[in-house]
Formats: C-alpha cells, sequence, structure tokens
C-alpha cells in the first residue's frame, strides 16, 4: 500500500466536497505530511480515485499504526483520524458566515448545508451511521420507531486501560461546552477538531448550534448554552424553545426533564435537541381536549400516547408558554395519593416535565409530558422507569427522543439477536449460553405465543423477534406513564386536569 496515494486522495477529496479550495491543495498535502510524521511525497504518488473517506482515513491510520506513530485501539484510531480531517476543516469564522449568508435565503438552506457539512467534515460518521438497526412496529398508539445504536464504538480494554492512566482534566468541562470545539481530545475525551458550532440567540442569551455525532433521527441537532450550568425546566425554558422554532420554523426542540432517572444523560449542562424529523408522539391525535379558565386562546387536549402528554396549540407562542408555566407549577406541586403521584417525599422532589416545541402549519405547538422519578424497595430505579421485566431489552432512563417514540436499544441486543433466532429454532439449549439467560424467559413467552418456531426461515424470526422487541419498547413506555391509559388512570389524569 502506498500511503502516498491516501494523502492525495484524502486532499482531493477535501476540494471535491468544499472543504479546501483547489489553490490550498499543496498547504494541505504539506500539513498531512507533518501529521503524518512525514518529510516528502513523490511526484508520481498519484491517488485513489472513487476511495470512500473512510477507507481513505482507515489507510492512513493504519500507516501510522504501523510506524508506531498512532497506538492501535479503537480510541486512539479515532483521536488520530479526527485530527487529519480538522486538517481540511474550515475556521469556524468562516462556517458561520456561510451559514448566516443561506440563512438569508431561508432556515433551510442553511442548516441543509450545515447538515452536509457536518458529514462531508467526518464529524458524523456516516460509515458507522449507516450499521444502525433501524426498523418499525405497530402499536394501540401508532407506528413506533425501533433502532439498535451501532454508531457508538464500544471501548475495547486498551482503550479502557488507558483513559483511567490519562491524566484528570476539567477542560472542556463536559462534552457539551463549546470549548470542544476544535478541540484535540483525550483517551478520555472525544476529539472535536473537525466539530463547528454555530452562534444564535436565544431569548437574548448566546447559545450555540450543532448537529450530534450520533444522529439518532434525521438532521438531529443540539441547541447549547454557551455557558457550563445546569438544565432546568422553568418558564424560560419555553420561551427557550419558542426562541429557537420561530427562527427555525421546520426543526422541532425539546429538553430532557431536569430531574434524575427521568432526565438525560448530561444535566450539568443546559441544552436542547431538536431536528427536522416527525416523530410517532407529534402523528398522534387527542384523545380528549379540555380548555383552562383564563387560558381560552389555547386549544389543550391529552394526546393518545403511552406517557402523560398535554398539548397546547396557539397562533401566539406567548400563549402557550403562559399556560404551561401554569400547568408546571401545578405539576410540581401535585400529589395524588390514589394514583400513586407524589410531589415530593423526604424533601425530595419528583414531578418535572419533558417539553417539546414545533411549528405546525401556522399554530405554534407544544407537548409536555408528565414525568415522575419516585422509587420504591419494588422499584428502586423508578417507579415510571422501564420495569425490571424489561431490563433485559432496556434498562436505560427514558429521555426525550424514548418519550417521542424512537426506542434507542444497546448495541448488545445486535449480537443477542443472532442467539435468540438460535434458540428459537432449537438450536441452542436452555442454559447453553450465558448471556441468554436473561431473555429465556421472554423467548419462551415467545415460543408459547407463535408455536413452532423451530419451523420459522431466518428472516421470519429476526422480523418476528423485531416485533417483539419492539412490544417491549411500548410496554416500557407505558411503564413512564404516570398516568395509564386505563379506565382508572385517565380519570387519574382528569383530576390533575381538574386542579388547572
Amino acid at each position: 500500500m502506498s500511503v502516498y496515494k491516501y494523502i492525495n486522495a484524502l486532499a482531493d477529496y477535501a476540494i471535491e466536497k468544499g472543504l479546501i479550495e483547489p489553490t490550498d491543495r499543496r498547504y494541505t498535502v504539506n500539513q498531512i505530511l507533518m501529521t503524518m510524521g512525514l518529510d516528502e511525497i513523490p511526484e508520481d504518488a498519484g491517488t485513489e480515485t472513487g476511495t470512500k473517506l473512510n477507507e481513505i482515513l482507515e489507510a492512513l491510520t493504519d500507516d501510522a499504526v504501523s510506524r508506531g506513530l498512532v497506538n492501535d485501539d479503537i480510541t486512539s484510531r479515532d483521536l488520530f483520524d479526527t485530527r487529519l480531517m480538522g486538517l481540511v476543516t474550515d475556521r469556524p469564522s468562516h462556517v458561520i458566515e456561510k451559514f448566516n449568508s443561506l440563512y438569508k435565503e431561508s432556515p433551510e438552506a442553511a442548516t441543509d448545508w450545515f447538515y452536509g457539512f457536518a458529514q462531508d467534515t467526518n464529524y458524523i460518521r456516516r460509515d458507522r451511521i449507516a450499521k444502525d438497526k433501524k426498523w418499525v412496529v405497530e402499536s394501540p398508539y401508532g407506528d413506533i420507531d425501533i433502532s439498535i445504536n451501532l454508531s457508538k464504538p464500544e471501548k475495547d480494554p486498551r482503550a479502557i486501560a488507558a483513559a483511567k492512566l490519562a491524566k484528570a482534566s476539567s477542560y472542556p468541562k463536559c462534552q457539551l461546552c463549546m470549548e470542544n470545539e476544535g478541540y484535540a481530545g483525550r483517551m478520555n475525551h472525544p476529539a472535536r477538531e473537525n466539530h463547528r458550532i454555530i452562534p444564535i440567540g436565544i431569548c437574548g442569551q448566546p447559545w450555540g448550534f450543532q448537529y450530534s455525532p450520533y444522529v439518532y433521527y434525521n438532521e438531529h441537532c443540539i441547541v447549547l448554552s454557551s455557558r457550563h450550568e445546569p438544565m432546568k425546566v422553568e418558564r424560560l425554558t419555553f420561551e427557550k424553545l419558542f426562541s429557537f422554532v420561530e427562527q427555525f420554523p421546520h426543526y422541532f426542540l425539546g429538553s430532557n426533564a431536569d430531574l434524575p432517572i427521568v432526565g438525560g444523560s448530561i444535566l450539568s449542562h443546559d441544552h436542547f435537541q431538536g431536528g427536522r424529523y416527525t416523530f410517532a408522539m407529534e402523528k398522534a391525535g387527542l384523545e380528549r381536549e379540555f380548555t383552562v379558565p383564563g387560558y381560552e386562546r389555547v386549544r389543550a387536549g391529552i394526546v393518545n400516547w403511552p406517557l402523560s402528554v398535554i398539548r397546547l396549540s396557539a397562533e401566539d407562542p406567548k400563549d402557550i408558554i403562559d399556560l404551561a408555566e401554569h400547568i408546571l407549577k401545578k405539576w410540581r406541586s401535585y400529589t395524588d395519593e390514589a394514583a400513586f403521584i407524589f410531589a415530593e417525599t423526604d424533601g425530595e422532589p419528583h414531578n418535572t416535565i419533558t417539553p417539546i416545541a414545533r411549528k405546525r402549519g401556522e399554530l405554534f405547538e407544544l407537548d409536555l409530558a408528565l414525568r415522575n422519578n419516585i422509587t420504591t424497595e419494588e422499584y428502586p430505579l423508578g417507579v415510571y422507569h422501564p420495569h425490571s421485566e424489561y431490563h433485559h431489552i432496556k434498562k436505560e432512563n427514558i429521555g426525550l427522543i424514548e418519550v417521542m417514540g424512537l426506542a434507542i436499544l444497546p448495541a448488545r441486543l445486535n449480537t443477542e439477536l443472532e442467539l435468540m433466532k438460535a434458540y428459537l429454532k432449537g438450536d441452542i439449549a436452555s442454559g447453553e449460553k450465558p448471556e441468554l439467560a436473561i431473555h429465556e424467559p421472554w423467548l419462551e413467552g415467545i415460543k408459547a405465543r407463535q408455536g413452532n418456531t423451530a419451523s420459522l426461515t431466518d428472516g421470519e424470526l429476526e422480523k418476528l423477534l423485531q416485533d417483539e422487541m419492539g412490544q417491549v419498547f411500548v410496554k416500557i413506555l407505558e411503564n413512564a406513564g404516570v398516568f395509564k391509559c386505563t379506565t382508572e388512570g385517565r380519570k387519574a389524569f382528569m383530576r390533575f386536569i381538574g386542579t388547572l
């Protein structure tokens, strides 16, 4: 393999994607040579035409590993190939100028370009995202999106050991801080040399707009505060959500709840997630409408959804914000012992809200998912959290994305899926595979319902298991609902509505 061909190929790729100008080529090649620890490139080196970006980067990184420049583990390789991509990623000022110029044409033009840019610079790794498994299952609440997340590489033991030995650092304070832009990374913090943030104003304050490197759905964006301060759901939260939606009406924006168990993975940095995708919850209709006295300009209703969601819509977002604040205050202090809703126990607050804002036609809309994080001896991880009988599929918190109807299931299920198929085929006996032990009661239930699963084809078994996993996720969403989708649960929901 001639590494020089791939150096030329990376420069050619950058020109093709508009990341650099043709007049930047010599300079760029020299920067790549320096990063690769090489002094020169033969005049007759040639190039690798038609080679995919991930293949170019893999070849360059393989060469660096072979010469002892880079350790051969996934984290070290990611740090190195991101450094290479940083060489062909334009300065923030130029990226911001391009975005703002396109925004004058339309918000869609600006985000279309920026989303493509984030992929072309390999900040969003297309090759890894393509590995994610995705399918749709039917439910009483509409079609639910299911995915097995394979785009986050699992660290190997060498990388884990190296991360433990890495010097502790508080810079950047977290992975959402703006200081990540252009950061070289380290063994316990990802490289972000190819990462760019667009500054935007949210309620008159400096915030940033970027994409998630893992894009769980189309144009999955993150809107983050310029200050490292904790998340908080309050009136200002609703104002911030609509401040963004008014600037980017083709995107929704939502916030994780601000309490552990029902909140997001990073509660220490105020941020929102949004994008250009229609989730099942948005498609769900209202099962019952109601009017709150004093807020007659707002249409309100209970959404036909496993979680307990109130939908508000109006022409003026301020009318929605006023009512949302009223509902939040009522919910924070609301207790209904008959429904096992407790505002607090021993001084610890339990009630909060997961809000999602969007524009639908000429109306603004806000969904308020009522959340509660109380724990008991029977449910130590949370009463309104995935119950233990479903932990074999998903044990993690139900955050904003799951609330809206997209399951993000752990990568282990991809491997375990093959074992599950063999078990249903009768090729693996009970107790033969330790990793299947947590699934066996569930698999036996599938066999009892389906009959002779041994006669099914591999494709039929995969479809069956995908459907069954999807139904488990629907049950998990029902677990997270504070007012259940039963006659008694809906009566309890209306008792709360009656307090507004």
